[in-house]
């Protein structure tokens, strides 16, 4: 263990995997074989022998894609739908459908965490590939108030709040538009390893409704649940569906950020994710220090997984500071006073134990008690298994 720790996350038998970076600080559920090999390893090639297609096959199901996409799009303004957050699969997917003369709608969700230089990512995606944008602003009292109450919680996937507004949001835009393909920067290559125990179902609003009754302050009006009402809507009666493009293209990290450096001018924020003023913080400073977890471990074992780095590269880079200390007091500053915390508030979160989402209310109980009400297999699914 050459990269910083926080102590107390360091268990008393401490095993790293033969293969990857994850070990038992990461994710103490964290199972090993007889060769010391995790079980992350092995769900790595379990995911790439079914979702990832390289070679003639990968080529086919692509150009069939994007055969779709248009087809559909017909007489239409746009032929599908795509957020960008200005972070580098979303950018270079922006890219990809460019390429494929795919009439494209871009969807950015703006929560209020946007860095400069995210929005200046973001208009040279748009303005460069002269692609249409529409963004939604959220109402900022009601998300910093549904970030309070994950605090107050002490639970872990904080970011679950966003990623499940922007679900809402880009199907919401999509039926509007007459869109029924969502372009998903979804590739398995790069981010298909990421521990349970660091996430929560993003799509469960109940859990978010259940966190924010119990400890938010204000009533949520205008907040863009995607609930069991809208999945339904969406999903089986606008048909609206995700398409995962990059899982049938080569997808080599360090190539890819090149490719939009040259054609698109963007610039690197030095992090997985970092293009968001608070995910940057969460990701760097918060996970760590309160949870004990590392991000960089899953995206270095997925990159080590796809052949892209070495075991001895993710070492040498978890070496390494993953926050600059400057930026990190500066981001530090900025985070407690746009959420209104004193350094004693957050010092008394930072140590508060940890508790679970499933502690609060969820889809799955909501299901276990009435089992009508679970969702039928999503169409994108059925696709799938019809093309195989």
């Amino acid at each position: 263990m050459k990269h910083y720790v926080n102590p107390k996350f360091i268990p008393e038998k401490y095993r790293q995997c033969t293969k990857t970076v994850m070990d038992n600080i990461a994710d103490p559920n964290i199972t090993f074989d007889e060769n010391g090999v995790c079980n992350y390893y092995y769900e790595y090639y379990a995911k790439e022998k079914e979702y990832v297609f390289t070679g003639k096959k990968g080529k086919k199901r692509f150009n069939e894609t994007i055969k779709k996409l248009k087809k559909y799009g017909k007489g239409k303004k746009y032929d599908c739908i795509l957020g960008v957050s200005g972070g580098v699969d979303s950018t270079y997917l922006a890219y990809i459908a460019k390429q494929q003369d795919l009439r494209v709608l871009c969807v950015h969700f703006d929560n209020g965490w946007n860095s400069e230089l995210a929005v200046k990512n973001i208009e040279n995606i748009v303005n460069k590939l002269n692609f249409d944008l529409e963004t939604y602003v959220i109402n900022w009292n009601e998300f910093r108030d549904i970030q309070l109450a994950y605090f107050k919680a002490n639970v872990i996937d904080i970011e679950a709040i966003t990623d499940h507004a922007i679900f809402g949001t880009i199907h919401k835009i999509a039926a509007k538009n007459g869109i029924k393909y969502i372009l998903s920067g979804n590739n398995y290559v790069t981010e298909s390893l990421l521990p349970s125990y660091w996430i929560f179902n993003k799509a469960d609003h109940i859990n978010i409704k259940d966190i924010h009754n119990k400890y938010g302050t204000i009533k949520l009006k205008t907040f863009p649940f995607f609930d069991l009402k809208a999945k339904h809507y969406y999903k089986r009666v606008k048909g609206i569906q995700s398409v995962d493009l990059l899982n049938y293209i080569p997808y080599v990290k360090h190539e890819i950020k090149q490719t939009i450096i040259n054609k698109l001018e963007w610039k690197d924020y030095g992090g997985k994710h970092y293009e968001s003023v608070f995910t940057r913080f969460y990701q760097g400073y918060i996970l760590p220090n309160k949870f004990g977890v590392d991000k960089r471990k899953a995206h270095f074992s997925n990159l080590i997984c796809s052949g892209q780095i070495t075991k001895e590269q993710a070492l040498e880079e978890l070496a390494q500071p993953m926050y600059d200390k400057k930026q990190c007091e500066e981001d530090k500053e900025f985070v407690l006073k746009k959420l209104g915390f004193s350094e004693q508030e957050f010092e008394d979160y930072i140590n508060a134990p940890r508790r679970e989402h499933s502690e609060f209310k969820t889809e799955q109980s909501l299901y276990n008690t009435y089992p009508i009400l679970k969702p039928l297999k999503p169409i994108g699914d059925l696709v799938k298994k019809k093309l195989k």
